[in-house]
């Protein structure tokens, strides 16, 4: 694979940027994935509101969004083929001296490319013993700090779950380490409110506008007592959840979620940038 990096598109192997470069050192940066569908970037102008959102929330500068544009067309154009389906624009604070405070130097954008992760047909998921800070500095942003997502997915894949589940401080549902969560009580489609810490995932509002939902604060709880589960993300779309923790979905894959899967697939694959 190819990769952009601050101008210049180079193999993978030989892709660089700075040992001392922010992003890197403490993770002061932010980035958006997506899925690319026949050579092209699926709500490619959501992701690039969101990616300076979530540059602003951390004080950057906005990225310049035509460079941005011109950069993911080079490298979906330098690396066509069908191995393609997962495209992540990341963009940092760049060079600093070591330690929090920023350097004055320029940014750092890098865009990359590959594969699309095959996700199962149902997914079990774990809710993990920490909590999502809905309070943090970086609540809601797409930050590249992502070390607590690591420790919570393994946590989970030691259960042979394929997804970990946050509550909030307050003990309210939140999200997964990548997906948003929606569950059906009594025929309503609900997910929790970005009050409770959640991303603004690109697929969770297409979910909700297009299949309609409420955002609400969840209890915990509220997964044992669902009937209907799923997960929302830029390379799942819509996966049924069939298991959380030792307790199974009561129906997984039911009515509601397959509206949803349908309702979805038929509305983005006649717009590819909704």
């Amino acid at each position: 694979m190819r990769v952009w990096v601050n101008g210049a598109i180079r193999p993978g192997a030989e892709a660089q940027i700075p040992a001392l470069d922010h992003g890197f050192t403490v993770g002061d940066g932010v980035f958006e994935t997506m899925k690319v569908v026949s050579g092209r970037p699926f709500a490619l102008r959501r992701h690039l509101d969101r990616l300076t959102t979530s540059a602003r929330g951390l004080g950057l500068p906005d990225p310049d969004l035509d460079i941005v544009r011109r950069a993911v067309d080079e490298t979906l154009a330098g690396n066509a083929g069908p191995g393609v389906g997962r495209l992540r624009i990341t963009y940092t604070a760049g060079p600093a001296p070591l330690g929090s405070e920023r350097g004055r130097g320029t940014t750092t954008l890098v865009v990359a490319v590959g594969p699309v992760t095959t996700w199962p047909d149902a997914e079990q998921v774990a809710v993990v013993p920490w909590a999502r800070n809905e309070r943090s500095a970086v609540a809601g942003l797409k930050t590249t700090s992502y070390a607590e997502n690591v420790v919570a997915l393994a946590h989970a894949h030691q259960r042979g779950a394929t997804e970990a589940l946050f509550a909030d401080t307050k003990g309210r549902l939140s999200e997964g380490t990548g997906s948003n969560i929606f569950v059906v009580v009594e025929g309503r489609l609900l997910t929790p409110s970005l009050a409770c810490g959640c991303l603004p995932g690109v697929t969770r509002a297409l979910v909700l506008e297009w299949c309609g939902g409420d955002e609400v604060e969840l209890p915990l709880s509220v997964l044992h007592e669902a009937d209907e589960v799923f997960l929302t993300s830029s390379t799942r779309d819509i996966v049924p959840v069939r298991r959380i923790d030792t307790h199974d979905v009561p129906e997984a894959g039911g009515p509601v979620t397959m509206r949803a899967r349908r309702i979805f697939a038929e509305r983005s694959s006649a717009d590819i940038d909704p």
